[in-house]
């Protein structure tokens, strides 16, 4: 298989270097990725400015290419120019914290594997559910057997999947739920702070809201010890709205 990897945690980003190895065991990897860490950016592409691309090395040895954009960026200028084959798969991840719930719609991680996915491309999202001492060893694992399973079963051009797996080792990991996207939210709050000049300044943070999640959730599988895996799409129509404003009269 060809495969292409990104991710939104940026190419020196250790989830990046252990998703790459791993996917090297099923075919050849090539790595677009950006250049520095660009979470939480969603679907943004860049307009107006110039992507610039500079090579990588690891450990002394090529790994792949670093670009001033987002990840959707990275996913449209790899299969659209650097790469001489259009890829079977495209990877995102191993993101650093959980994609779950509505939070898929500001993950760049998601972002990623979802423009694979409007270009065609079979294209899988995958985060580690942890932001502290993060132990990539068992979803790279995971990675590697869902390409392989992809190669052999078949994904239908254009299917998207996101997976979220435990911050626990392979061995305390309960199994695999086919999951739907829950409803949750992140509970934000803002730290409001004083710079060193006496100005007021608010820094974003807070926590999943896991509460009243559906057995069968991705929220829920994690919760339980369980990896995650849903089926996403990005047609965003209401069909029950769509049925309603039919009889509005825009007069």
């Amino acid at each position: 298989m060809e495969i292409l990897v990104t991710n939104d945690d940026g190419i020196y980003a250790e989830g990046i270097f252990a998703l790459s190895r791993a996917l090297k065991k099923c075919g050849r990897v090539t790595v677009v990725a950006p250049d520095t860490e660009r979470s939480a950016v969603g679907h943004a592409i860049t307009l107006s400015d110039p992507l610039r691309v500079t090579e990588v090395r690891r450990n002394g040895a090529f790994f792949g290419y670093a670009a001033s954009g987002t990840p959707a960026d990275c996913v449209k200028l790899a299969i659209r120019s650097i790469m001489k084959k259009k890829p079977d798969l495209v990877f995102s991840g191993i993101n650093l914290g959980a994609n779950m719930g509505y939070n898929v719609l500001y993950s760049g991680t998601v972002s990623g594997a979802t423009e694979g996915a409007l270009l065609g491309i079979p294209s899988i999202a995958i985060s580690l559910a942890t932001f502290v001492d993060p132990d990539f060893a068992a979803a790279a694992a995971f990675a590697r057997k869902t390409a392989s399973a992809a190669a052999k079963n078949g994904l239908p051009p254009g299917a998207l999947l996101n997976i979220n797996v435990p911050a626990l080792p392979a061995g305390k990991i309960t199994g695999v739920s086919v999951t739907r996207q829950s409803r949750s939210l992140f509970t934000d709050r803002f730290d409001r702070r004083t710079d060193p000049h006496g100005r007021t300044y608010y820094w974003l943070t807070g926590s999943l809201n896991r509460d009243g999640a559906p057995a069968d959730s991705d929220t829920a599988a994690v919760a339980r010890g369980s990896i995650s895996v849903t089926p996403l799409q990005f047609d965003l129509t209401d069909e029950k709205l769509l049925g309603n404003l039919a009889n509005w009269k825009f007069k």
